[in-house]
């Protein structure tokens, strides 16, 4: 009989939690099933947060990673994206795990990052209130990205067992080729790096060329410019 293979969306706040959503895809594909999340799309307008249900609706399992921030706004709910993925998939009725990060583990990551890249600086309130709904269901606390693999492994299987999920079956009845897989899921959270880089560097070539742009305006300002020059003919000694 062939193997069962599984879609799990995977959910996240992204710059904080790279190296974790990295460990828990790779867990995902060793697992031998197929890893699916917000890094393939870029957020910001309702027809992209409607591709991304759609996504939830194809995908068997929904994951969810919560560190230390809330995560972008989305205009009209003023809620996060990944709050919005959460309470979506609570709704459809799709299995749901969650893996918690420990306040030691995230003490950790502020060490190699600093604390606005880990920790919510403007909507406190609204993250602690996530942060309690996700708690008030069944959890996984970790203490490093070795715990998120393990609790990969571990809940797949157990929801392999416990729920009748739909899965894909390919019609040879190979394996998946996770080496696949994986370069695709790297290039596609590289292109996300790529497209901040570049909105970083957007603003501050905006900035440099409005600084320019002052340094050279000379309006209600008078400029005289003083020489002399001498004439001749052709054949004539100046």
């Amino acid at each position: 009989m062939a193997k069962k293979k599984i879609q799990v969306f995977i959910s996240s706040t992204f710059i904080d939690l790279i190296e974790e959503r990295q460990s828990a895809v790779q867990a995902v594909l060793d697992s031998g099933h197929i890893p699916a999340g917000m890094e393939l799309f870029k957020a910001g307008n309702d027809t992209q947060l409607e591709t991304i249900y759609k996504w939830i609706d194809n995908s068997d399992v929904y994951m969810l990673i919560l560190g230390g921030r809330y995560g972008s706004i989305e205009e009209k709910s003023q809620k996060s994206y990944t709050r919005l993925e959460y309470e979506y998939a609570i709704s459809k009725g799709i299995p749901i795990f969650s893996v918690v990060l420990k306040d030691n583990f995230l003490k950790e990551k502020s060490i190699l990052l600093d604390d606005n890249k880990v920790y919510e600086q403007v909507n406190k309130d609204k993250y602690d209130d996530f942060k309690e709904l996700v708690l008030s269901k069944i959890v996984k606390m970790v203490d490093d990205s070795k715990d998120i693999i393990i609790a990969v492994h571990s809940t797949l299987a157990n929801f392999l067992d416990d729920y009748d999920l739909t899965g894909w079956v390919r019609a040879n009845e190979t394996e998946t080729n996770t080496a696949l897989l994986t370069q695709v899921n790297e290039l596609s959270i590289e292109n996300k790096k790529l497209q901040e880089n570049n909105t970083e560097l957007k603003k501050t070539l905006d900035l440099i060329q409005q600084d320019f742009k002052n340094d050279l305006a000379f309006e209600d300002e008078v400029i005289s410019i003083k020489g002399t020059y001498s004439e001749g003919f052709y054949g004539e000694n100046l």
